[in-house]
């Protein structure tokens, strides 16, 4: 710790202490509120960006579900439609086999049935079974079955009939087919005598349940031309006898369905065309929307921005206040402990010239006095000659003892005894009213305590000390005399301790030494006040560190 001495002085001569010891206010404040403001406006940035981000993923969420809602609905309407189709259809190849039952089975597809199934097919179903190898004998076989059937009495008439009927309708082609699966008409003559037994519509008519499907063919026999690139719905529906008894056969009905088809394309592309215009207006709206917020937002952290910067200058403002009533406190603080300075420093300086003069006006008569004596006869009654040389070297360490506490030393650092200014202190202390029933005992650490220090810092430190416990309250009538104890020390680091504390009687109260301790703080000196004693911590000299 560097001594006190070596602080930098004012032309004036006092030490000069405005940079130090005073409470930076404006620094402090700038850099926390600083810090504080700048924390806030992040953490508000922070969440006003996350609204913002927000809001963006709630418009992107809601878009997606207005894109995929729909898209849902075009795909509902399409299968809806799709269905209806299929429906309609159905509907009509039923109505379409009751017709033509009612007009060709009795007379033309019956008995040509009854004729068909006089002919093993087994021969044929037993090559189906068979590998891979036996597909041409199998179509062979097939092909012999079919030319065998149309060559059937009434084969011939059944076809005129139905080329007739289907002129110039959406039907493009029919089958009959009996019980045991077989083709037994088809106005595609090269699929007479196929086995549609394993077909799974052929299955479900038999059973009695029309079944219908959609199919896409790339060529396709008709009944009066070859078609490319149509659309067909192929119904398998149940012939009954009398319209609700057993099933008799079962008819195999296409129709072309591609205008139809078109025409849903088209209503279903119309509608994705509105359903993507939508997205693009949903998105121009969310980009709109999120822009908007943007500009909110960007004002709102503006106006936030504005609002703290005003009430960080108005803080400073004030601060700025307060820093100055700080510094004039201070100012006023420092000119006081110069004023009590100079004061001490007057009023050692009067007691240095009133013992000197004491000393002279004292201390020549006193040597008279003594001399005198001296020629006085030993002994006698009363003892003349002793009272007088007790006396007289009484006064004389009264004199020294005066001397020695109001010596001038100055306000330079420089080496002094430090047990030998300290008992001064105690020694003149001693003649203090307030110690006459209150004897100071000082300790010293050795004989001699060489510590480089101000003289003038010392001699007031330990004379605050000494007033200090002085004026602290002590136990009422009937208590035993305390004693105040002064003793000095060193730290292995070199530090000196000078320790003042009551003994021999309780003291009610720590003794007051606010005003100590902000000179010793100005000195650069610890202080520690312990019940009632007092430390004093004087830092190492130059010579020990």
């Amino acid at each position: 710790m560097t001594p006190a001495s070596t602080a930098p002085r004012s032309s004036n001569g006092q030490t000069d202490r405005a940079g130090r010891g005073g409470f930076r206010l404006i620094r402090y404040f700038t850099i926390a509120t600083l810090i504080a403001f700048l924390t806030v406006g992040a953490a508000i940035w922070l969440l006003q960006h996350m609204e913002e981000v927000f809001f963006a993923d709630v418009q992107r969420e809601q878009a997606m579900f207005f894109t995929q809602a729909q898209a849902e609905l075009a795909r509902q309407h399409e299968e809806a439609a799709r269905a209806d189709l299929m429906h309609g259809h159905e509907a009509n190849h039923v109505n379409l086999t009751l017709l033509m039952a009612n007009m060709l089975w009795a007379d033309d597809i019956a008995p040509l049935v009854a004729a068909a199934q006089r002919i093993d097919v087994e021969p044929c179903r037993a090559l189906s079974a068979a590998d891979g190898g036996a597909a041409a004998a199998r179509h062979l076989c097939t092909t012999e079955l079919g030319r065998r059937i149309r060559a059937l009495p009434g084969f011939r008439a059944l076809d005129s009939k139905a080329y007739a009927a289907m002129h110039g309708t959406r039907v493009f082609k029919v089958k009959v087919l009996d019980l045991r699966g077989v083709v037994i008409y088809s106005s595609e003559h090269a699929q007479v005598g196929d086995d549609g037994a394993p077909n799974r519509g052929w299955q479900l008519a038999a059973g009695g349940t029309a079944a219908s499907e959609l199919t896409h063919r790339d060529r396709f026999s008709a009944f009066e031309r070859v078609v490319e690139n149509r659309d067909l719905i192929s119904s398998y529906v149940p012939v009954r006898a009398a319209g609700a008894g057993p099933v008799l056969g079962v008819f195999e009905i296409y129709s072309d369905v591609t205008d139809l088809l078109d025409r849903m394309k088209s209503v279903s592309q119309h509608f994705a065309d509105i359903t993507a215009a939508n997205d693009v207006r949903a998105n121009l709206t969310a980009h709109t929307n999120q822009a908007l917020v943007g500009a909110s937002s960007t004002r709102f952290m503006l106006i936030v921005g504005a609002l703290l910067a005003l009430l960080y200058a108005v803080s400073w403002l004030i601060v700025c206040n307060g820093q100055r009533l700080i510094d004039r406190q201070r100012l006023a603080h420092e000119r006081s402990n110069a004023r009590e300075r100079q004061s001490h420093r007057e009023k050692m300086a009067a007691l240095a010239t009133m013992s000197a003069n004491v000393a002279h006006e004292v201390g020549n008569p006193l040597a008279i006095i003594s001399g005198v004596a001296q020629e006085l006869p030993a002994g006698g009654s009363p003892p003349a000659r002793e009272v007088i040389l007790e006396q007289s070297g009484r006064i004389a360490s009264m004199m020294r003892h005066i001397a020695d506490f109001a010596s001038t030393r100055g306000s330079e650092a420089q080496w002094v005894d430090v047990n030998a200014m300290v008992k001064a202190v105690c020694d003149f202390h001693a003649f203090d009213q307030r110690f006459r029933g209150r004897p100071i005992e000082f300790v010293p650490a050795g004989e001699a305590l060489a510590h480089q220090l101000v003289p003038d810092h010392l001699n007031e430190a330990v004379m605050g000390l000494l007033q200090g416990l002085g004026n602290a309250d002590t136990p009422g009538d009937g208590a035993t005399a305390a004693k105040v104890r002064v003793a000095t020390g060193v730290r292995d680091d070199g530090a000196v301790l000078v320790r003042a504390e009551a003994v021999g009687a309780a003291v009610s109260s720590p003794p007051r030494l606010d005003a100590l301790r902000g000179r010793l703080r100005d000195m650069g000196w610890a202080f520690r006040v312990d019940g009632p004693a007092v430390e004093i911590t004087l830092p190492p000299s130059p010579a020990a560190d």
